[in-house]
Parts: structure tokens; C-alpha cells; sequence
């Protein structure tokens, strides 16, 4: 018996009548996966949001930094002139409105600090528990959170009101001769304010603590009831030291919370009376009826260094601990 033993070749190896070609493969061996076309519209749906934010945000920002040293009408750039630290030394020494809105800024983040942040992880601390209807409370929470500053402040002005607000008619005070002006008291405002701007904050606090306390091992509950701590205990002594990362990033937030603040109390007086705040000082400045563009961009300029004070060490901190990891 024998065997035939063929060899195909290679015009027996080609693919029949009508079939299509294999696609080329680059020289590495694997199909190219971006088309021209592709790579046209990546291009686009990157560099469109990219050029928006540098024209918007760091030609701006750099622009105010120019501007500090000048003195602008805001009419034509032929009226620029260089003065110098004439705006800086102005603010420091002749401007009776800006120690009371650094101070104002600085009470802003100490009422912040007292009230919603440990109220927020109280209430982060309770969710955490699992107990019933937990989402519907989150999201009750949260939800000032998610409202925009100035319809809040559209929100309390209508609690403040002196005739109809919920306040006054609760304690009374809402006859002839008995009003309490919550808004356009020089004493009573601000605080007016902060409590509006802590009932917003405290649901960001809950979220934020909330998120630490779910990466805390449960392995270390369990370890510290075997030792016959008790929930407070095991809270002070156990899970709040796990939290650091999160109390760093609670402290940020809230400086940047506190030095931003200005929807809200722009629209309960605009700022006045007893509100003035560094953001608002910027705006009346630029925009108001003086347009003062070059002494506005000098009071941003000084914001802006207070934030990036703050900012920068911690994200040094935070360079430093992922290449530790």
C-alpha cells in the first residue's frame, strides 16, 4: 500500500474567487484600531473642552495677576497704565471694607468647621449602621447639596422674611413694633447666613465621612468589641484614627468652601451691612459701577494666594504618599 503525500502550493493556498482580502496589519503585527476619522473626532471632543478651560481659567487667571498691577477702566486697552503694588498698598491701608471681609472669610470657616462638620459625620456615623431607609435619609441629606447657592438663598430669604418668614412667625415676632430683620440686621445677618450655608454643607460632610467609613476594615470593629470596648470607644479609639485621609480632605474643602462663598450671600444683600466677603469686594470692584478692574483683580490676586496656600501643601502631601505607595 502506498501513500501520496501532496504539497500544497501557494497559489492553492489563496483564497477563492470573491472572498475579501485580509485586512494589512501594521509592522508590530496588530490592526491599526483608529481610523483618521477616529482620531479626528478625539481630537475635537479633547481639545475643544481643553482650549475652553485654558481661555476660561488660566488666561483669565493670569490676566488678573497683570491687571493687579495696573489701573483699568475696563474701556479699551490703550487706558491700561502700570502702577505697581499702588493697588495692594491702597487694599492693605485705605479700604475700610477689606479686614472686615477677611475676617468675615475667616469666620465663615470657623462656623463651618463647628457646626456641619461634626453634625455631617454624626449623621455619616448613623447611615453607617445600615438602618432602615438609610438611602431615603442620604438622599434627603444630600440634597441641598445637589441645589444650586442661589436658590437656596432664595429659599431662607423667604424663612427670614420679617412679616410671612417661618421664623418669625414661629417665635412672634412678626407684628408691629416685635420685627426681627435677619437680613438687613448688621448684627443678626452673617449669622443668618452661616446657618443657611450650614445646612448646605452638613449633607457634603455626611458624603465625605460617609465614604471613609466604608472603607474602614470591618476586622477592626469586630477586634475592638472582642476587647469589650463600647461604640463610643470603639469609635474615638479605632475608627476616627482611620479617618485622617478623610479629615484632610474635609479641611480642604471647607477652606475652599469658606473663601468661594458668594452666591448665597450675594443674594441675601448683596453683601452689605455686615456681609462682606473678599469674593464680593472682587465683584464690586470689577463689575460694579466704579469698575475698578485693576483694584478688583488686586483683591483676586490676594484670594488666590490665601487658596493656593492651602491647596498646595496638600497636594505635596498627597504626591508624596502615592509614591510611598
Amino acid at each position: 500500500m502506498t501513500t501520496d503525500t501532496t504539497t500544497k502550493s501557494p497559489e492553492a493556498a489563496a483564497p477563492p474567487p470573491g472572498t475579501a482580502p485580509a485586512k494589512k496589519r501594521g509592522t508590530n503585527g496588530h490592526q491599526r484600531l483608529l481610523t483618521r476619522r477616529d482620531r479626528i473626532t478625539l481630537a475635537v471632543m479633547a481639545g475643544v473642552p481643553t482650549l475652553l478651560h485654558v481661555a476660561l481659567v488660566w488666561v483669565t487667571a493670569i490676566a488678573s495677576i497683570f491687571l493687579a498691577f495696573t489701573t483699568w477702566d475696563g474701556i479699551g486697552f490703550d487706558s491700561i497704565k502700570w502702577v505697581g503694588l499702588d493697588n495692594f498698598h491702597q487694599l492693605f491701608s485705605d479700604n475700610p471694607q477689606f479686614w472686615p471681609a477677611v475676617q468675615h472669610n475667616v469666620i465663615w470657616f470657623v462656623a463651618l468647621i463647628l457646626v456641619p462638620t461634626p453634625f455631617g459625620l454624626f449623621l455619616a456615623v448613623q447611615l453607617d449602621k445600615r438602618i432602615r431607609f438609610s438611602r431615603v435619609y442620604q438622599t434627603a441629606f444630600f440634597l441641598p447639596v445637589v441645589i444650586s447657592m442661589a436658590c437656596i438663598g432664595f429659599v431662607w430669604q423667604l424663612v427670614y422674611n420679617p412679616d410671612t418668614g417661618l421664623i418669625n412667625s414661629i417665635i412672634g415676632a412678626n407684628r408691629p413694633g416685635h420685627y426681627i430683620d435677619w437680613i438687613g440686621d448688621p448684627k443678626l445677618n452673617l449669622w443668618a447666613v452661616l446657618i443657611a450655608a450650614s445646612w448646605r454643607h452638613t449633607g457634603y460632610m455626611m458624603i465625605l465621612y460617609l465614604a471613609g467609613l466604608k472603607s474602614v476594615d470591618p476586622s477592626l470593629r469586630e477586634a475592638s468589641a472582642l476587647d469589650g470596648a463600647n461604640e463610643w470607644q470603639t469609635f474615638r479609639s479605632v475608627i476616627f484614627p482611620t479617618l485622617r485621609p478623610t479629615n484632610t480632605v474635609v479641611l480642604v474643602v471647607t477652606i475652599i468652601e469658606a473663601l468661594r462663598a458668594f452666591d448665597l450671600v450675594f443674594v441675601f444683600n448683596k453683601g452689605a451691612q455686615g456681609t462682606e466677603l473678599l469674593s464680593i469686594l472682587v465683584t464690586n470692584n470689577i463689575i460694579g459701577e466704579s469698575s475698578r478692574i485693576g483694584y478688583g483683580s488686586a483683591i483676586a490676586v490676594v484670594l488666590l494666594v490665601i487658596s493656593l496656600a492651602v491647596i498646595v501643601p496638600y497636594l505635596i502631601a498627597t504626591f508624596r504618599k502615592e509614591r510611598r505607595a
